[in-house]
């Protein structure tokens, strides 16, 4: 049974978020593979849900073989800003009335055409015919993913965008993990969410202590259903310093086994967004009982700082290493 499956048998059918990979293949004159799908008998790319201690690229490669039968040895993601999927326009409801938000990332890859010949999708019946497509001559699409990923691709090619179908608004934040954890005990479940490099007008990071350990963390949090990974960051920087960033810049996507952390309530897998922050103004204001301090830390002293998980780590480290990328400076105030 799949991670979504054991979800449902206890949550029902109201919205989830759902974590998932978008495999982009194209052959040597641009076309893209789409799949008829089981579900709906529309339209779309390979993809589908990661599973716990999955990477994306992993998922990828797994759904492709699964859902066609074939391997493509330059799958790989897609750059980040092209990559990233989030938001409200990302609702489904699946014809057995299931609602998810889908959140999660593209990787694209090349085949050549002549590969079709040898697929062989698996016997669940998800893929009912594979064939290529021009961007220009697409068919009917299923969802606003798989037309969101078919204007990655077109825009590439010069071609207009293709609009969006109607998405509701997003529902009100609330504490809908807590919920879900509650619901499904404590087995491993993704925690997507966003954090936030801001430095000062010395080139130095923001760091924010943690009041239940005492580490050090940056300014961020997890999404709500429907937000996106950039408003995430933006609603988590303005609830935990105060600060209004006037652009973020993803720089890097922190997922994969490595990242699964234990709190007491179970076991999450981590799928974060760092973003770099920029013109960042307001007054350093800290959330009660959630932070109890906040720091301005140079590259050549962060290493000694004692920082909260493998997570805040690796994005102190990927902050050290982009030194030497201009950004404009935050002016918030102490």
């Amino acid at each position: 049974m799949s991670y979504l499956s054991e979800l449902r048998s206890v949550w029902g059918s109201s919205p989830l978020i759902s974590v998932g990979v978008s495999v982009l293949i194209q052959d040597e004159a641009g076309r893209i593979l789409l799949q008829r799908r089981g579900d709906d008998g529309l339209w779309g790319v390979v993809g589908g849900g990661l599973e716990p201690g999955e990477s994306f690229v992993d998922a990828a490669h797994r759904e492709l073989r699964e859902e066609t039968g074939l391997t493509c040895p330059d799958l790989a993601p897609l750059p980040l800003e092209e990559a990233l999927v989030s938001g409200p326009e990302f609702y489904h409801r699946y014809p057995n009335g299931h609602e998810i938000y889908l959140v999660g990332m593209r990787t694209h890859g090349t085949l050549p055409a002549a590969a079709l010949a040898h697929a062989a999708p698996d016997d669940s019946g998800e893929t009912l015919e594979l064939r290529w497509f021009a961007l220009d001559d697409l068919p009917p699409l299923s969802s606003n993913i798989n037309r969101a990923n078919m204007n990655v691709l077109r825009l590439r090619a010069g071609l207009p965008a293709l609009p969006l179908f109607h998405f509701p608004e997003a529902p009100p934040h609330d504490d809908h993990l807590a919920r879900l954890r509650a619901a499904v005990g404590p087995r491993p479940l993704f925690a997507p969410g966003a954090s936030v490099l801001v430095e000062d007008g010395r080139g130095r990071l923001l760091l924010l202590r943690h009041a239940r350990t005492g580490q050090w963390v940056l300014p961020g949090g997890k999404l709500h259903p429907g937000e996106s990974f950039e408003a995430c960051a933006r609603r988590e920087l303005a609830e935990e310093t105060g600060g209004h960033a006037g652009q973020l810049t993803p720089v890097q996507l922190l997922q994969g086994p490595e990242f699964r952390y234990k709190d007491t309530s179970g076991p999450w897998d981590s799928v974060g967004v760092l973003y770099r922050a920029e013109g960042v103004t307001g007054e350093i204001t800290l959330p009660e009982g959630e932070i109890t301090g906040a720091r301005w830390w140079a590259a050549d002293e962060v290493a000694g700082a004692d920082l909260l998980g493998l997570y805040t780590r690796r994005a102190v480290e990927a902050w050290r290493e982009g030194q030497t990328t201009p950004a404009s400076h935050a002016s918030l105030r102490p």
